[in-house]
């Protein structure tokens, strides 16, 4: 497909007028690598290196792991779509996102493997919204959206099959594929069956009172550690007795870069997820 025309279709599919995100102004350091409408709205073509997109990997992070995977598979005429422009390290804290590497940049522009980004887009509740596609890997109905986040609504209420919470546990678990973390600062039964879904890093003060108006006492999010950021979320949900189950910014978020593999088929374009490695100190 001509490049082109595939950026075109994303933005006509993802891509809102009242959406709105910050990652250029802490890009400078590659700032000559990105497109200029980019750095005006951070979101959409970041790199603009292809003229033709024969095929598309996804990730969440454009680690150099996973650049470094679209290189040995000798892609060329290629797309890496990122979840985030940026890497997330929560260990780098109060900078906890790095940028990507220069000298992996320029390989990429020399095989022609353009660079696309959809955080708030993705993010925006729809088929494969990072919340969705999380609730449908935990078997957790999607019933309303909620939390808004740069103009999109970025969480979902959905109905679980259990109303026990450490069953809940272990199938969050089992879903991403390594131990979970639980703040058990309420009861262990799910009142009503229902629990608010934020993947990343939506623990956060207004998600919590959303969901505490609404009678849920389980939130699942990804970065749940508690630290001075965190702290005033976490103090919330300990006096309104609302239970935490943090899993990871990388894994909690994985299930919509896996799930819009699918979008890139629909088109034509053969699609394959770069598996990366979860954070554990995000919990």
């Amino acid at each position: 497909m001509r490049a082109k025309q595939l950026y075109e279709q994303l933005e006509k599919d993802f891509i809102k007028p009242e959406f709105t995100d910050e990652w250029a102004k802490y890009m400078e350091s590659i700032s000559d690598f990105l497109t200029e409408n980019f750095k005006k709205r951070s979101m959409g073509l970041v790199c603009n290196f292809a003229e033709e997109v024969n095929n598309v990997y996804t990730a969440v992070f454009p680690s150099n792991n996973v650049m470094k995977k679209v290189l040995e598979d000798g892609a060329k005429d290629a797309m890496l779509f990122v979840h985030h422009p940026s890497i997330w390290d929560i260990r780098k804290a109060p900078d906890i996102f790095y940028q990507m590497d220069r000298e992996l940049l320029k390989k990429f522009k020399e095989m022609n493997v353009s660079i696309y980004n959809l955080h708030v887009p993705l993010d925006n509740h729809g088929e494969y919204s990072t919340a969705v596609s999380l609730a449908r890997a935990l078997k957790i109905e999607t019933e309303k959206p909620f939390a808004p986040y740069y103009g999109c609504m970025s969480g979902v209420i959905g109905k679980v099959g259990t109303k026990n919470l450490q069953n809940l546990k272990k199938a969050f678990e089992s879903a991403v594929g390594h131990k979970v973390v639980l703040y058990e600062y309420g009861k262990d039964e799910i009142k009503g069956g229902k629990v608010g879904i934020v993947a990343g890093g939506g623990n956060s003060v207004e998600n919590l009172k959303e969901l505490s108006e609404e009678g849920i006492n389980v939130f699942i999010s990804g970065v749940t550690v508690k630290n001075d950021r965190s702290r005033e979320a976490h103090d919330f949900a300990e006096s309104n007795r609302i239970n935490i189950l943090g899993g990871t910014h990388y894994s909690t978020e994985k299930f919509a870069c896996i799930a819009i593999c699918d979008y890139f088929k629909k088109l034509g374009i053969p699609s394959e997820f770069i598996k990366d490695e979860p954070m554990m100190e995000d919990m």
